[in-house]
């Protein structure tokens, strides 16, 4: 009896700490109750990021929400508008860029143009985490470039094979190579009992208010992710630009098969001429294009090339 008792008052506990776990508010988001309630109905669970969210994301989200409701005048006209020089814009990206620069302004802190974009345009804000070496295609694969594959993976990254972080701003598309039509942040993300990924995402002019929307991982829409961390690569070829080829031709030319003069972030035919060079001497099929292999062994070589010259030793003076 004292046994069946006992066990029972565990189960009691147990139960009682998975209920008040599902009440409770994810640490980077203050989710009001009837939220909680609705995810919890709905047989989701709010899933944890991949990796700790960032102060400033939590201070953008929190500035963000409390944007929800607001919405447009007559004609378009926003305040998100007035601030970006068009009281008339289609906002979407007005009202994001907007909130980064009340961050900014109430923290002190740097986001805009550092970690954020501020644009008005069409391709520009996508364009731009591009550029940063931190964008992520829903397909795998960014037009003009090539595929990708997260950080410590072997595969490619296939379809619908990441799940956005909080902060990410998500671009929307008719396909993989148009332009972008529409931009959101995501706030968090949820799983439900179907294993169904749901995107909760932060957006303006939706149609004509700042709201909350929910989108399923493989909406045909999405086009593709800007990131808050720097989280995969991407095949690189003649003519793309941006950090990550800076990153390759720095490489290349710390190993001697680049001058340093050709270092500019633009794949043309020195680095092209430099990454068959490499390939050549790995035994790696030539192509000019840095992929996976390629960048992983230059990656692995640079280590080496490192160890095997002193003026890379660290010298650490004796107590």
């Amino acid at each position: 009896m004292k046994k069946t008792f006992f066990m029972l008052l565990i189960l009691l506990v147990f139960v009682c700490v998975c209920l008040g776990a599902l009440g409770e508010s994810p640490d980077w988001v203050e989710l009001s109750q009837d939220e909680l309630d609705a995810l919890a109905a709905n047989g989701e669970t709010v899933l944890s990021p991949v990796r700790s969210v960032p102060e400033h994301v939590k201070l953008l989200l929190s500035v963000a929400r409390g944007e929800l409701g607001y919405v447009e005048g007559r004609n378009n006209q926003t305040k998100y508008g007035v601030w970006a020089g068009d009281a008339q814009a289609n906002w979407c990206a007005e009202y994001l860029c907007w909130c980064v620069d009340q961050v900014d302004q109430l923290y002190s802190t740097n986001l805009l143009t550092v970690v954020y974009p501020r644009y008005s345009s069409k391709n520009v804000g996508r364009n731009w985490f591009i550029r940063e070496g931190r964008y992520i295609s829903r397909r795998g694969s960014i037009p003009d470039w090539g595929s990708q594959w997260l950080f410590g993976h072997t595969e490619p990254l296939g379809k619908n094979g990441y799940v956005p972080q909080p902060g990410d701003w998500m671009f929307f598309a008719v396909s993989a190579d148009a332009d972008t039509t529409h931009v959101a942040m995501v706030d968090y993300c949820t799983m439900d009992e179907k294993g169904q990924v749901r995107i909760y995402a932060l957006e303006g002019n939706k149609p004509d208010r700042v709201q909350q929307t929910a989108y399923l991982l493989e909406d045909e829409t999405i086009q593709g992710y800007g990131t808050v961390y720097d989280l995969a690569d991407v095949v690189i070829k003649m003519g793309c630009s941006g950090k990550k080829v800076t990153a390759l031709q720095e490489a290349l030319c710390e190993i001697g098969l680049l001058d340093a003069s050709h270092v500019t972030g633009t794949f043309g035919t020195y680095t092209g001429e430099a990454v068959r060079a490499f390939q050549a001497m790995k035994k790696i099929e030539v192509t000019g294009a840095a992929g996976h292999e390629t960048q992983l062994q230059l990656q692995l070589y640079v280590q080496q090339y490192r160890m095997e010259h002193p003026e890379y030793w660290e010298v650490v003076a004796d107590d």
